[in-house]
């Protein structure tokens, strides 16, 4: 097995900074944690929140932190910076090669799609952004690592893009109908789901959205690890 995991990523309209922040960290065990928050509001103050929450959860799991205590670690962190009056949402997606399993960590009310052998799991389990209180805790999934398996995380810019005009955004039948292709990869998704949350926004993002799709497949090739980025600079 192989696992391919694709980020995608825009800020709201007219803004400088998305509020947004996303990082990938190697574990002590050899896994990966994918890192994900959204900062409250937008902007530079959304994402000064954002990124010390993901950079306090990234140094906590490359310490060998479990994500739960690392996510709560974070949550209390925000809450004692900022008095409780600054939430943000977090989501952290971890191969744990040790078990074999997909650890899911989530306090974010957007929900998490789980895809596997044409069956879809909404996992929108009550849960609460962290910050505004000590001792968040966060719901925790954990899944046997599978081919087919997708896990796919997103902001609440993703679930609300075309509100303002009176249209919905049903990301788990964009999730399905994307998986009935042969074999799409993580990278196809992501792009996929976000220029349909564009277009709904009419070409202007009302909110920051940020995508991570994680996918399991037979291992083909080499044994090389890579990681690609691609960062439009404005000129």
């Amino acid at each position: 097995m192989e696992v391919r995991i694709a980020v995608s990523k825009i800020r709201k309209y007219a803004t400088s900074d998305s509020g947004d922040t996303v990082e990938v960290v190697e574990r002590p065990n050899g896994g990966l944690s994918v890192v994900m928050a959204d900062g409250q509001t937008s902007g530079k103050g959304a994402k000064t929140v954002s990124t010390m929450v993901v950079r306090k959860v990234v140094a906590l799991l490359a310490e060998g932190v479990r994500d739960g205590a690392a996510a709560r670690a974070a949550s209390d962190t925000l809450f004692t910076e900022r008095g409780g009056k600054v939430s943000a949402t977090l989501n952290i997606l971890s191969l744990d090669m040790l078990t074999k399993t997909l650890v899911i960590t989530r306090n974010n009310p957007a929900p998490v799609l789980l895809a596997s052998n044409e069956k879809m799991k909404v996992m929108s389990e009550q849960c609460s952004p962290i910050g505004t209180y000590r001792d968040t805790r966060p719901v925790i999934t954990e899944v046997p690592l599978e081919v087919g398996l997708t896990a796919v995380v997103y902001t609440d810019g993703l679930v609300n893009a075309g509100s303002r005009y009176g249209q919905t955004m049903d990301v788990a039948t964009c999730l399905e109908n994307y998986l009935e292709e042969e074999d799409p990869s993580p990278q196809d998704i992501a792009d996929d789901l976000l220029a349909h949350a564009v277009r709904l926004d009419r070409d202007r993002p009302g909110d920051d959205i940020s995508i991570v799709v994680l996918r399991v497949s037979k291992h083909k090739g080499d044994s090389v690890r890579r990681m690609s980025v691609r960062l439009p600079l404005s000129s």
